[in-house]
């Protein structure tokens, strides 16, 4: 059984695609076509909405831009029938930055909305559209736009938490440790109450792969685009995830910039999962692969802790 269990958290990215393709059968081949033009997230995507019934639970109150290129697009969603006002988390999708679309991301929303949370799915521009610091002015104007404008669908902007994997863990973190990006757009890295960053990259030089090299290749400084370069005591929590299997953003990027973080004055500690790889680390925020809860048993705690309300604002809620 033991066996068998390591096995199933092994399973690569191909072989969990093959298992939602199978599920998306059940919705038949029109379904499954227009999954697989898309890409393989949006397969995942295809058979977490499948197995949630559909989208019922969640309610997109937002559909917007922020800025003129197509990429630069905000989806909001809250719990169906929410009153009052929520956390929000802001999640920022991977994908090298030359990939990926938010649209396909609901799977987020799909779970953290059923705890409770408000959800924003912030897409930015790729490569070659934009290089470094592209991301970042864009991940900045997106967090300006929640401060803005979250309010008017049921987000409350002062409890706002940062979640990113791969590529756009490292947008999440740069956005929370170096506070250029934020005061550009007029924010304090204080409206930040906390980061996740699943399988981030943090320390990458010299740049040895395509990724890397087309997307900050021709930045000036190039330690001024690593993470580790500006842990400070002072910075919002850091969730640093990451898992023992991926081979794509080595463990030891966590690793590192959690032992700057400490030397700075602010401890903290990466959370290593056995048998997770890259891919299967955003896996499990969907159906069927939630049922493996390593991730989200680590996650969920810390998005309660930082975007707890504060006592001032108990006091006026009195």
């Amino acid at each position: 059984m033991a066996r068998m269990a390591q096995g199933k958290r092994r399973m690569g990215w191909m072989g969990w695609t093959a298992v939602c393709v199978v599920l998306l059968g059940l919705v038949g081949y029109a379904a499954y076509s227009h999954a697989m033009q898309n890409n393989a997230v949006a397969v995942l995507d295809s058979a977490d909405k499948l197995l949630n019934g559909g989208d019922g639970a969640i309610q997109l109150v937002a559909d917007e831009r922020y800025g003129r290129d197509p990429a630069q697009k905000i989806e909001m969603f809250v719990p169906r029938g929410a009153k009052g006002t929520l956390p929000i988390v802001v999640f920022v999708h991977g994908g090298s930055w030359a990939s990926g679309d938010p649209h396909d991301y609901r799977f987020i929303a799909r779970t953290l909305c059923a705890q409770g949370y408000a959800v924003v799915l912030a897409g930015y521009r790729l490569y070659p559209q934009a290089k470094f610091p592209g991301m970042l002015e864009d991940g900045a104007a997106a967090l300006r736009w929640v401060q803005d404008k979250a309010a008017r669908y049921h987000g409350d902007p002062a409890r706002m938490a940062l979640l990113g994997h791969s590529a756009g863990a490292y947008n999440v973190v740069m956005l929370t440790l170096d506070p250029q990006w934020l005061n550009g757009v007029g924010l304090d890295t204080r409206v930040i109450r906390g980061t996740i960053a699943l399988a981030g990259p943090f320390d990458f030089l010299p740049l040895d792969s395509p990724a890397t090299i087309h997307s900050f290749g021709d930045a000036p400084n190039l330690a001024s685009t690593q993470p580790v370069n500006f842990a400070r005591k002072d910075a919002p929590p850091l969730l640093l995830v990451t898992g023992d299997a991926d081979t794509r953003v080595k463990p030891r990027n966590s690793r590192e910039l959690a032992k700057r973080m400490s030397d700075a004055g602010a401890p903290t500690a990466p959370v290593l999962l056995e048998g997770v790889s890259h891919e299967s680390i955003i896996m499990m925020f969907a159906r069927p692969f939630s049922s493996d809860t390593r991730v989200l048993d680590t996650v969920l705690p810390f998005l309660a802790k930082v975007t707890a309300p504060s006592v001032a604002v108990q006091a006026q809620g009195r």
